[in-house]
């Protein structure tokens, strides 16, 4: 591990290199623009589309640098790469081209790697905002201490950040463990969000709760210091995601019914918690979840639903190539609660063997009567199609939006959006 370590820090100076570059060319273009970092495990893309929807109450134009797309003001585009930080060169070019047409604010999504690795070095930030922290890239970090250490670096990079026109301001997850390490001395405002947290305070920072929270029809409704908001999202984690944008609201003094009309405007965010229309009845939906916790949290959404009507739960998974291979038997073992039949497939193997990789995640699965292995995704997803009644939920994970596959160092086209639409218009003309 120490020599992995030293070779990663090796080419972290090249990396730092070309973000010292980067910034020289394009003239520290962040310094002229308001940069709201998000970082943390899970949440990240929807905590981004979110604020960005709450600080266009602001009147004023706002960048989004995400997992799933680039838009600067109205204009938008996908972000086709499988990278939720790119290169420094490319973060600087795309802050200058959002300063030079007159944003005011950037929600950047903020990776572990892209922090470890410099590549957004030269970025001062204002706003940092923490999700949570749970199991993921342990092939990287290592350990769950050096990938914490690593999220921490965001919140000190804020707290000295170079510009004295702009506050330096803190959004911390409460309901994560060790949250109290990230709340720095060295910001102007700290804020505290969650739904366990007892406290309305905390070390005279506020606490903003989310109480009265209602979950139905893949729909959430909850209520932050007395004013009602509705989410078209379902979960948990997503009451968490908009206490994240709430925060991010106050802290730009924008008046909560504005923060609420906003938030109710976000109906839909591509491969998250997607929903797949058809005539079948079918509760079809696509999701990004790769991780222990994600997927934990998806199944106990889709557990209630089950409960509610009565129906079963159908799930299609793989998991990455050269990743944290640790976590796979783990993943099997969590949809093994959830789930009524199984189907793991194929999912960017990169240069591994997509079998092995299937093999690891069903080490986790004791009832192997309600399980299948079918390496084609694009029959997996097929096949849990045909094996579904009316009612019944199909859960489609770890690729959410994304548009290729990694095979060795090959991107095949892919979407498991167009694929499951695809079958379904074949079927439906039967």
């Amino acid at each position: 591990m120490n020599i992995k370590r030293t070779i990663q820090k090796i080419k972290n100076i090249y990396h730092l290199l070309k973000a010292v570059f980067a910034n020289l060319w394009f003239a520290f273009p962040a310094r002229k623009i308001v940069v709201v970092g998000v970082t943390g495990t899970n949440g990240k893309t929807t905590t981004v589309q979110m604020i960005a929807k709450v600080l266009e109450a602001t009147g004023k134009k706002v960048a989004v640098y995400s997992t799933i797309n680039f838009k600067i003001g109205d204009k938008e585009e996908v972000n086709r790469t499988k990278f939720t930080t790119q290169s420094a060169w490319n973060i600087q070019k795309f802050i200058k081209n959002a300063v030079k047409n007159n944003c005011y604010y950037l929600v950047l999504e903020t990776s572990s790697h892209a922090l470890d690795q410099f590549r957004v070095w030269g970025i001062d930030y204002n706003i940092a905002v923490i999700t949570n922290i749970t199991r993921e890239h342990l092939d990287y970090h290592f350990t769950m201490e050096n990938y914490e250490k690593t999220k921490l670096k965001l919140f000190q990079i804020t707290s000295k950040a170079w510009r004295r026109d702009a506050k330096k301001i803190g959004v911390i997850n409460s309901d994560m463990k060790n949250f109290k390490k990230f709340i720095f001395s060295g910001m102007n405002e700290n804020y505290v969000y969650g739904i366990d947290f007892k406290q309305r305070t905390f070390k005279n920072n506020p606490v903003w709760k989310a109480e009265e929270i209602e979950f139905k029809d893949f729909k959430s409704q909850f209520k932050v210091d007395g004013v009602s908001f509705k989410l078209d999202l379902p979960g948990r984690f997503n009451v968490e995601n908009a206490l994240a944008a709430v925060c991010v609201g106050v802290s730009q003094r924008i008046p909560m019914n504005k923060i609420k009309n906003k938030l109710a405007e976000v109906n839909g965010i591509p491969g998250r918690m997607e929903v797949v229309e058809n005539n079948k009845g079918l509760n079809i939906i696509i999701d990004y979840a790769l991780t222990p916790d994600s997927m934990e949290k998806l199944g106990e959404i889709a557990l209630n639903f089950k409960k509610e009507n009565k129906s079963k739960l159908i799930w299609v998974f793989g998991s990455c190539g050269e990743r944290d291979r640790g976590k796979r038997p783990i993943m099997g073992k969590i949809v093994e609660k959830f789930a009524d039949l199984i189907i793991t497939t194929n999912e960017d193997p990169y240069s591994e063997d997509p079998i092995q990789i299937m093999e690891e995640i069903e080490k986790g699965i004791k009832n192997k009567k309600k399980l299948l292995r079918i390496e084609d995704r694009k029959k997996a997803i097929q096949e849990a199609i045909k094996k579904a009644n009316k009612n019944d939920i199909i859960l489609i994970t770890g690729k959410g939006a994304e548009e290729n596959m990694m095979v060795k160092k090959n991107k095949i086209p892919w979407s498991d959006k167009k694929i499951t639409q695809n079958y379904l218009k074949k079927i439906e003309k039967k």
